[in-house]
């Protein structure tokens, strides 16, 4: 399972956007390290249900009438503060959980309300725009204190016939989930010695940018909209980075309210319809809820999701079926199952995702849309539906 992971300075609005999205209970607090072990949860991402094209809903449990939400797991960790790559406040703690996330979400506090501590202060006398660079600056100097920690070993290994720089990094940066391919294509971009010995400081810190940036890539979540000036959120949207406006908060209320049959809402909604009568101070929050929708699109909380999985890590959703006429399983459930699979994976890749002794049976496979048999080599598209012809089925 995708592994999501939430940062950013105590205080920011982590643990509230965490139980939004997982409907978890935690610790949410106005003070710093409200968070202090690791929560982990399941959230999802919304993708359209390939049961739109047939004449019936699937009526699976994670479509909600056409809107398909696939699992991913959700990591909230402990607030960063600046020099949390030196051990400051829980940033070693913070910083070793975040080793097996896929993607990272900066949750900043776009209202200014809150200095670089965390520490509550007057809205607005704080500027946002100081808490994303620093999240990232964090996080590329602990990896480079990682890899000049043992970066002697790379050197010993120099020394042996037929040593190879990409396989020894690789070996150095497997914790941290960086493959031998990704070594190489940020070797390639930077100039270096051949000799690990002459290698300095700044070369290893450039390759620990390279690597941080490449493993673990970065969506901003400019929280707090409703509570923030529009100056502030204008400036963070114009970064040149992938930044979600959003409102963790509302999502939580919006969760709660359909949840309790109050509200018609589902996540990544633009909208929401009042299903019952509310005192007139619920109604008054939810009103101004709903005009931080319309002018931002939503609560953002969704979006920020969908855009790190679907976005950033290029994923596309593919759908294994037995039946190819039917779309279902072996029980009858249509649609039972979805997989988040990288651009250009095979019906060879969905198969060994299904069960690693389907993709060593693996046959053939035919495309369900179509009933047509699909190549091993064929890439896979978002939505397809796959029949897995196996010796293991």
């Amino acid at each position: 399972m995708l592994s999501v992971a939430l940062a950013g300075k105590p205080n920011a609005g982590k643990s509230t956007f965490y139980t939004a999205a997982t409907q978890s209970e935690v610790d949410v607090a106005n003070y710093p390290f409200t968070t202090i072990d690791a929560n982990r949860g399941v959230t999802h991402v919304r993708t359209e249900c390939p049961c739109l094209a047939r004449e019936e809903r699937c009526g699976h449990e994670n479509c909600h009438d056409g809107k398909r939400y696939v699992p991913v797991e959700l990591l909230d960790v402990a607030g960063l503060v600046p020099g949390a790559h030196e051990g400051k406040g829980l940033g070693n703690q913070f910083l070793d959980e975040l080793t097996n996330a896929d993607v990272i979400l900066n949750v900043v506090d776009a209202s200014g309300a809150t200095n670089e501590k965390g520490e509550p202060v007057e809205p607005g006398s704080h500027d946002p725009l100081d808490d994303v660079d620093f999240i990232e600056e964090e996080m590329d100097l602990w990896l480079a204190s990682i890899i000049n920690r043992n970066w002697e070993g790379v050197e010993r290994q120099s020394r042996s016939p037929g040593f190879d720089i990409d396989e020894a990094l690789a070996d150095l940066l497997t914790g941290f989930g960086a493959t031998e391919n990704d070594v190489a294509v940020c070797l390639r971009g930077m100039e270096y010695p051949e000799n690990p010995r002459a290698w300095t400081d700044e070369h290893r810190e450039t390759l620990a940018r390279a690597i941080r940036s490449r493993t673990k890539p970065i969506v901003v979540v400019a929280n707090k909209v409703d509570e923030a000036s529009e100056e502030n959120v204008t400036r963070l949207l114009e970064l040149d980075k992938p930044v979600v406006p959003a409102t963790a908060q509302g999502e939580l209320a919006l969760r709660r309210g359909a949840d309790a049959g109050v509200l018609d809402y589902d996540p990544g909604d633009d909208s929401f319809d009042v299903l019952d009568d509310l005192p007139e101070d619920r109604a008054a929050v939810l009103d101004d809820l709903a005009a931080t929708m319309d002018r931002w699109g939503g609560t953002g909380i969704q979006a920020a999701l969908d855009e790190a999985v679907y976005g950033l890590l290029d994923r596309i959703t593919a759908y294994p079926v037995q039946d190819a006429s039917k779309w279902t399983d072996g029980t009858g459930t249509v649609l039972p199952d979805a997989f988040l699979l990288r651009r250009g994976s095979t019906p060879v890749d969905l198969a060994y995702a299904v069960h690693s002794d389907i993709g060593d049976g693996y046959l053939h496979a035919i495309n369900a849309r179509t009933g047509r048999d699909i190549g091993e080599d064929y890439e896979l598209e978002d939505g397809d539906v796959v029949k897995i012809v196996s010796t293991a089925n």
